[in-house]
């Protein structure tokens, strides 16, 4: 069934692994995964950029379909293969909503957390601005704050 199915992927890469996991979950086995290397420059070589024009990982492709965005990917095979494995997403109203919620509020404390830290990393120090660091710290802790809230 997955035999149609290609992953391209990246150790270490949290994106990779939630299709890996998707697919673990709905008992697609068989399909072709190829580990590339970010230190050699793999992620942008001629066979990820037939994927993924964007040069990145995951590059996946489900029979004639390409979807590299790792949640696109997720919520298609859920769709694709609604009754095989584990249901991913509730039929009801409620429950669909809240893993629709959790997926774009993950993406958002990702974002933001990627702000702080590529400001911090790549602004030297004596340029960064009180203001800007102010905003991204603030933004993050409302996000971390929301996330202690569902851990409770």
């Amino acid at each position: 069934m997955a035999k149609d199915m290609t992953l391209l992927w990246g150790s270490g890469s949290p994106p990779c692994w939630r299709i890996m996991i998707t697919l673990e979950e709905k008992n697609l086995q068989g399909y072709n995964q190829k580990l590339l290397s970010f230190e050699k420059g793999e992620h942008k070589s001629k066979e990820v950029m037939e994927i993924n024009p964007r040069g990145q990982l995951p590059a996946f492709k489900c029979g004639d379909v390409p979807l590299n965005e790792s949640c696109a990917a997720c919520f298609h095979l859920e769709c694709k293969y609604k009754t095989q494995g584990t249901k991913l997403i509730p039929d009801c109203e409620v429950g669909r909503a809240q893993i629709l919620q959790r997926v774009f509020e993950v993406n958002a404390l990702t974002e933001k957390s990627s702000i702080v830290l590529y400001y911090n990393w790549m602004v030297p120090e004596g340029e960064r601005h009180d203001s800007a660091v102010k905003r991204n710290k603030e933004a993050l802790t409302a996000e971390l704050k929301l996330w202690e809230g569902y851990l409770q």
